[in-house]
């Protein structure tokens, strides 16, 4: 990561085209300086620890990594390297939960409270993988290890029982195979492989890991038991539905400012202790939803700010989907998937508040800008 941060502040610093490759994506890159700087103000505002800018620095260090993107890299051994990342992070939830005896895998660096994140990224690198398996200029052997990455990755995503990332999943790969299906019109070579996922992560789901299935079976009672007392919170519904609760009401006090980056967990803390708020929130740091988060750090500007960083990208990519270039259009379409994904998982859950979600969010929507960006620059090479 070091190499390609060095790397990519050579180019910026060097090389016109790089330069003039990112001035053609300017919005997302505005977009992106521009959380920096609100995420800057509001420390400043707020007089925070410095630790609260570890996250939100992250965006200049892959700001300059995707420089790397502006070269004419080999798109065959990208893709065969996130595959076999998938591959790898496929095994290694296999591995915590067969071989540890971990009940909910949390990845190579997360930790009890790592799942959800984990599973989003093996989500993301399923997507990622089962779009090079659908393409039609897939070499025939690149096929079978993009299908086996997806199975794999799939399969660890599923043992992480996280509902929320599961569920967003599916809207959004139902949308890369309509994608597929309308721009290649082979329905029957989109259909077998759509069959399969949605049927095979539903037996599995239905008889190897029961588990799934009693977690959202259980959803309709803890929503029925909450309630405002300490007792109707209990359980991973009430609590979140506690934390909600908690985190509208610090809005509600601070509505323009907010009370400042990663404070939820001190405001929670101070409204139990003065009984408005149930005890079984108290050890969170976070209220399990992204959007939530961003109203109770900076209020409705900060928001906004997080609005626009999932939207901005979005039509950037929106506006290439049916590139009639295959590389420009695949490109869009995997970083709509990941702003897709990203933004459903962000209604019941933080998607920025680790480094892994965060760094891999800003490391694939912007290096698939700027390769678009590259794209488009030189017509006849892609």
């Amino acid at each position: 990561m070091g190499l390609l941060f060095l790397a990519g502040l050579v180019l910026l610093a060097s090389r016109a085209e790089t330069r003039d490759i990112f001035r053609r994506v300017w919005p997302v890159v505005a977009v992106c300086l521009l959380r920096l700087l609100y995420d800057l103000g509001n420390f400043l505002g707020h007089g925070l620890d410095g630790n609260t800018l570890d996250l939100p620095g992250q965006t200049l260090l892959f700001l300059a990594i995707a420089a790397v993107f502006t070269l004419p890299l080999q798109q065959r051994v990208i893709a065969i390297g996130f595959s076999m990342t998938t591959l790898l992070l496929g095994a290694a939830s296999m591995v915590q939960r067969y071989g540890m005896g971990a009940d909910r895998p949390y990845g190579l660096n997360g930790g009890d409270w790592a799942s959800v994140e984990f599973a989003m990224y093996l989500l993301v690198m399923a997507l990622l993988s089962m779009l090079q398996a659908i393409r039609p200029d897939t070499r025939r052997a690149d096929r079978w290890l993009h299908g086996v990455a997806v199975v794999v990755g799939l399969y660890g995503a599923v043992l992480t029982q996280s509902r929320g990332p599961l569920l967003s999943f599916a809207p959004v790969f139902l949308g890369l195979m309509s994608w597929q299906a309308i721009r290649t019109r082979h329905w029957k070579r989109v259909f077998i492989p759509l069959a399969a996922t949605l049927l095979g992560m539903l037996a599995v789901t239905a008889t190897l890991h029961r588990e799934m299935v009693d977690r959202l079976a259980d959803v309709p009672a803890q929503i029925s038991e909450y309630g405002d007392n300490a007792a109707g919170s209990s359980g991973a519904i009430g609590e979140r539905l506690e934390m909600w609760r908690t985190a509208w009401q610090a809005f509600t006090e601070h509505p323009l400012a907010g009370i400042g980056l990663d404070q939820f967990g001190v405001y929670a803390r101070a409204q139990v202790a003065a009984g408005k708020a149930s005890p079984t929130i108290a050890s969170y740091v976070h209220p399990h939803s992204e959007y939530l988060e961003s109203m109770v750090a900076g209020g409705v500007p900060a928001l906004l700010v997080l609005l626009l960083l999932l939207i901005v990208p979005a039509a950037f990519f929106a506006r290439h989907l049916n590139h009639p270039r295959e590389p420009v259009a695949c490109a869009a379409v995997a970083g709509l998937m990941v702003i897709g994904l990203y933004s459903l998982c962000a209604f019941t859950d933080n998607v920025f508040y680790r480094a892994m979600p965060q760094s891999l969010f800003l490391f694939l929507v912007l290096g698939l800008t700027v390769d678009i960006g590259r794209q488009l620059r030189h017509p006849a090479h892609s």
